[in-house]
């Protein structure tokens, strides 16, 4: 089985840091497969589930990322993310809430300052709760 090195990092700290042997990544263009030996390219990446194929491991890798660059190379990828989570570590009910507060700091928002902190943060909401409804979709799968 041919694998890819995969490093995940966001401002606060590494996420994943391994081998993968398929990684869907949510570009703005729509979300792109990786398979080892990809082309060389570079994305931006939109809020949502990154998705990891683990060599030896049944379940994907789930972690929510808000938004950043992709940059691919055939033999690895990184992810420069904004802001990324572990599907472990999210809580819907926690990333709701979330979502409406940064709503309501957008719409009370003064300056640019504080408006582009209100949408980072809904952005980062909004790629937990996407992640979440994807592993309710192929739970029972």
């Amino acid at each position: 089985m041919s694998v890819m090195q995969v490093e995940v990092v966001s401002n606060e700290q590494q996420i994943f840091s391994g081998e993968a042997s398929f990684v869907v990544v949510p570009t703005l263009s729509g979300e792109l497969g990786i398979y080892p030996l990809h082309e060389p390219i570079m994305s931006l990446v939109r809020p949502g589930a990154l998705r990891l194929t683990v060599p030896g491991s049944a379940e994907e890798v789930l972690v929510a990322i808000s938004g950043g660059i992709l940059e691919v190379l055939p033999h690895k990828i990184t992810i420069l993310a904004d802001v990324a989570v572990r599907s472990a570590e999210m809580d819907a009910a926690r990333a709701e809430e979330a979502k409406k507060a940064a709503e309501a700091r957008i719409s009370q928002a003064t300056d640019k300052e504080s408006l582009a902190k209100a949408h980072a943060a809904l952005a980062a909401a909004i790629a937990q709760l996407k992640t979440l409804d994807y592993i309710r979709a192929h739970k029972n799968k």
